[in-house]
């Protein structure tokens, strides 16, 4: 039987016996099993190339394949996206953060397995990036065709490409609470009673596909032995400030890294430099190879020591400050090792990243702090080490309620919850200050493209200007006389607005009113004697369609209060945007939106 023919029985069947909620539920849980599954896949094949070659040839071998298996690995990635899936493979929540913005949660059939193909040979071969991202839109690309397949509309998918972040993070983290509270606050769902259940079920399809697979492996296994004290509240404080400033730095190293790869229009002169520059880095200093969970783990569990053993400066790793100095260093060299991931075209995501950095600065805190001589009482280096997780990732991420309730949920219990919402709140509310949008909203938000939980905003953005464009307004030319202007646009027209425009190139010079024409048009003395140029006006506000988004144009017809104001492109005349339709058409999208 025809594929087509299949779908459409099982449309027909839908529609007979389930509900439309109810048809979304049962999707919610598909999306939640493939994001599950596509976090197994991705996990299990990047594993797979990390423990051949770092468990083989570097360990049996030589040393020095640190450095040229960065630069393999891009190679195969550049490779695959050029001849088998023909398409570039994006970052991945960026990407889907796109799609909901820009493309009415339409994702391309590639996404699906665009990820799949090229993260674990990014990762496997040491690019220093993450696979929760890769993981999220691959889950979120299938969410997005799947809608699509059964005809649901924009805001379904909207809900369905959140289940399958959601399912994605309750997978690979097995913290099904943040995994929800992460889709809320990174896509800016709308959080309803209608949204939460399809939320839930995905994130608990997801997580019990995990376990099925996985087993109880957990990718940061740990149990909290010091608990909270009041008297630590105060060092929170500074971790919160000094996780706030480690953000900061994330995130202005990551924008200028990518603003000079994108400078460079060769995507081979990208691979060799930023795969070159890599491999360097690795082979000097192996912990940032690959993802770096396995160095969190060391420092959670009180063994920094052995994540920093192959240290090329051979440095006595039983003096502290020597530990401490080049921990600092991982802090400072990981973001520019991932960055330089994503600049030679690397598949990888920010998320492990962020925890990798977090860690980092919270044991180095720690450490400083019980070994500076300040203290009679020494705070506890683990807690410190997750709850610098949290901080750097509220701050990276703009998402403190993810922050700490994935950190909650990895530990199993909330003792660490004060601590947790001190540091991220402190954290999230110094860079919020300095960046106003996160790594993965950056550019969006640069153009004024990102939906926010701003629901006015969010309803403007999804707004599609070209549908609200009218051309039924005659033109004037520059050149008509009054008679050529009564007979060829007064009579024809049904519009009291005409846009005067240059009759060769097109480009708009002003506009007349019916009101400027009706004292004079029936003195037929006047026909020959007054031009176009005699009674037009600059209008109050003009569009400019490559330019302005929804929001500009809103606040340009609230500043100039006109009820019609012309549109452009390059500066040529493209037709009318009037209050009346902009409205309605806002009032629609908003219907849709909160549906």
């Amino acid at each position: 039987m025809p594929k087509e023919t299949i779908l459409k029985h099982i449309l027909i069947w839908r529609a007979k016996h389930i509900t439309h909620r109810q048809f979304v539920y049962i999707l919610s849980i598909v999306v939640g099993f493939t994001s599950g599954l596509g976090a197994v896949v991705l996990k299990n094949l990047t594993h797979f190339f990390q423990h051949f070659l770092e468990g083989n040839l570097v360990k049996d071998y030589h040393h020095a394949f640190y450095f040229i298996f960065p630069i393999i690995g891009l190679t195969f990635v550049y490779l695959i996206m050029k001849y088998v899936i023909r398409n570039k493979v994006s970052h991945g929540i960026p990407s889907t953060l796109y799609a909901i913005s820009k493309r009415k949660g339409i994702m391309k059939q590639y996404q699906m397995f665009g990820s799949i193909l090229t993260a674990p040979l990014t990762v496997g071969f040491g690019g220093s990036v993450g696979l929760e991202g890769p993981t999220v839109a691959t889950g979120a690309a299938i969410g997005s065709n799947i809608s699509r397949m059964f005809h649901m509309n924009q805001t379904t998918r909207s809900l369905l490409i959140g289940c399958a972040a959601a399912g994605a993070m309750s997978s690979i983290f097995k913290a099904p609470i943040a995994a929800i509270i992460f889709a809320i606050e990174v896509f800016s769902l709308d959080l309803t009673i209608a949204s939460m259940l399809p939320l839930l079920l995905a994130s608990l399809s997801a997580i019990l596909t995990s376990y099925f697979f996985f087993g109880d492996d957990i990718l940061l296994p740990f149990k909290i032995e010091d608990k909270f004290v009041i008297e630590d509240a105060p060092f929170y404080i500074v971790l919160g400030v000094v996780a706030a400033f480690t953000s900061i730095y994330f995130t202005q190293v990551y924008d200028r890294i990518h603003k000079f790869f994108d400078k460079i229009n060769s995507p081979i002169k990208r691979l060799v430099i930023g795969g070159a520059v890599l491999g360097v880095l690795i082979f000097f200093i192996p912990p940032l190879y690959g993802e770096g969970f396995e160095v969190i783990n060391n420092l959670i569990a009180g063994n920094p020591e052995k994540a920093l053993e192959n240290n090329f400066l051979q440095m006595d790793l039983t003096n502290i400050w020597v530990v401490v100095s080049l921990l600092t260093g991982l802090i400072f060299f990981k973001i520019i090792a991932s960055s330089l991931t994503f600049g030679a075209g690397g598949v990888g995501g920010i998320f492990a990243p962020t925890l990798f950095m977090g860690s980092i600065m919270g044991n180095c805190l720690a450490k400083i702090i019980n070994y500076s001589g300040f203290v009679n009482t020494p705070v506890s280096e683990s807690n410190f080490t997750l709850v610098g997780m949290a901080g750097v990732l509220a701050g990276v991420l703009h998402a403190p309620l993810t922050a700490i309730f994935l950190i909650a949920e990895l530990t199993s219990g909330y003792e660490l919850f004060i601590p947790l919402m001190l540091t991220a709140t402190i954290s999230f509310s110094i860079t919020k200050h300095f960046s106003p949008h996160s790594v993965y909203n950056m550019e969006l938000g640069r153009k004024g493209e990102l939906i926010t939980h701003d629901k006015d905003h969010a309803v403007l953005t999804l707004m599609d200007i070209d549908k609200v464009i009218e051309t039924n307004f005659v033109p004037i030319t520059i050149k008509m006389n009054l008679g050529q202007m009564v007979h060829e646009a007064v009579v024809k027209s049904t519009r009291n607005i005409f846009p005067v425009v240059d009759p060769i190139s097109g480009i708009l010079k002003g506009i007349i009113l019916l009101d400027d024409l009706r004292p004079i048009m029936f003195d037929q003395s006047l026909y020959s004697e007054i031009k176009a140029i005699d009674v037009m006006q600059p209008p109050p506000e003009v569009i400019d369609i490559d330019n302005d988004k929804m929001t500009d144009i809103m606040k340009k017809f609230q500043d100039s209060s006109a009820w019609n104001l012309p549109v452009v492109k390059n500066d040529i005349y493209m037709g009318f945007i009037s209050k009346s339709k902009l409205l309605t058409a806002y009032r629609r999208q908003l219907i849709n939106f909160t549906k």
